[in-house]
């Protein structure tokens, strides 16, 4: 499946939706710069190795580019032009003044020490610091990257222009000007839109059953909100394994068995596959992983009332189309996971006003941001009767094309 054609084949659909004129999107249908880098690295046995990597700033129309970096060994091309397509448009959803970014590098970091992370880093910031900055495109944490890798890459891009410039990166640790509540916001921000979801279907917490796929750093911190929140959690997987209890997961002890064990494998009480864990009978399923996880192949097996998009681009328009036919309402991630850019953004407001505020600020100011989100999009659902991807879709682009016809183009 080709992550860029599903990305147009959203566009197309919402310009349909919204009665919108193509023309007016011409400027969407490819990104503004395509960077493609061949960077040496030396390895810990002496050897240099060259890997590939990409950073695609897609539009700048509402401001600077703004997208995460992933590490991952299945990164392309395609993938990242998707990628920051999405961004282009969650951003314009929660209406920050940003543009949509995204970069990536092929490697698999289980496979390399950390030194040979931080060379890989610092090497990919060497190959780029020409096409990003903090007014023109701002990177961030991704798939298997850190606040610490962030950090690496800040140092040496600091290092090149020799100057302080914490606005350069999001996803910082605290101690060199990140903001707090980031590391949870992705979550955060879902479980917000979750919960006013929740109330429009009239879901009682207690008695809701919640399966999250995907127990990385978005899944498990929604796994412990939630629970927090008195949801049932039947149902959690990571890449190694399902595990399933009918009965509610204890998400504290979970927790903490995969931080020790770096694996939900041997968790218990009974594990799963997580094709398996997509064809529960549940209230509320949240794909938290990669994208492509809900596909035509096992779309019709979904059983969930209610979907929350936490992972970019989990389900293929093909699927989409047997979901709304099985009438399953489903949040899409340009909405569902905005918390963490949203987040970045405040980091970068921070940054760039050399203030920063409390958890409380940030939480509230989150909360606020994607409820009024949701709100809006919640409203042309009804106007239009759309899907809430068709509308957010909608909301965005109304804005975008907006922006681009003030500018004169």
């Amino acid at each position: 499946m080709d992550a860029f054609e599903n990305a147009q084949k959203q566009l197309l659909k919402a310009i349909k939706a919204g009665g919108l004129d193509e023309n007016d999107l011409e400027f969407l249908k490819n990104p503004k710069r395509a960077v493609h880098v061949n960077f040496p690295v030396k390895l810990d046995d002496g050897s240099t190795k060259y890997f590939k990597g990409f950073r695609m700033l897609y539009n700048d129309t509402r401001g600077p580019g703004k997208g995460g970096i992933r590490f991952h060994q299945d990164v392309n091309e395609s993938e990242v032009k998707a990628l920051s397509f999405w961004m282009t448009v969650k951003n314009s959803v929660v209406d920050l003044p940003l543009g949509g970014g995204k970069g990536g590098v092929i490697i698999n970091p289980k496979n390399y020490s950390e030194r040979e992370l931080e060379n890989v880093a610092r090497g990919f910031i060497r190959a780029l610091h020409q096409v990003i900055g903090p007014k023109q495109d701002v990177p961030a944490p991704d798939v298997y990257t850190t606040p610490q890798i962030m950090s690496w890459m800040l140092d040496e891009y600091e290092t090149i222009t020799g100057k302080h410039n914490e606005g350069l990166i999001t996803g910082k640790p605290l101690e060199l000007g990140g903001s707090k509540a980031r590391g949870y916001s992705t979550a955060m921000g879902g479980a917000y839109v979750l919960k006013e979801s929740a109330e429009l279907l009239d879901f009682n917490p207690i008695t809701t059953r919640v399966v999250i796929q995907g127990f990385g750093n978005a899944g498990m911190h929604m796994a412990r909100i939630l629970s927090k929140w008195n949801y049932k959690i039947i149902a959690i997987s990571d890449s190694s394994t399902g595990i399933y209890d009918e009965n509610g997961i204890d998400i504290s002890k979970a927790i903490e068995f995969k931080n020790k064990n770096k694996s939900l494998k041997g968790f218990g009480p009974e594990e799963i596959s997580n094709e398996k864990l997509l064809s529960f009978e549940t209230e509320i399923l949240v794909p938290a992983a990669l994208e492509n996880t809900i596909t035509k192949d096992n779309a019709d097996n979904i059983k969930a009332k209610l979907i929350i998009e936490l992972a970019n681009g989990p389900i293929t328009p093909e699927a989409d189309e047997i979901l709304e036919k099985k009438d399953i309402i489903v949040i899409p991630d340009v909405l569902a996971n905005a918390g963490g850019v949203t987040v970045s953004y405040f980091e970068w407001v921070q940054n760039n006003q050399g203030y920063y505020w409390t958890e409380e600020e940030v939480l509230e100011r989150l909360e606020q941001k994607m409820i009024n989100s949701f709100k809006e999009i919640h409203e042309i659902v009804k106007e239009k009767d759309v899907s809430y991807r068709e509308a957010a879709f909608i909301l965005a682009l109304k804005r975008l094309i907006t922006a681009n016809k003030l500018r004169g183009k």
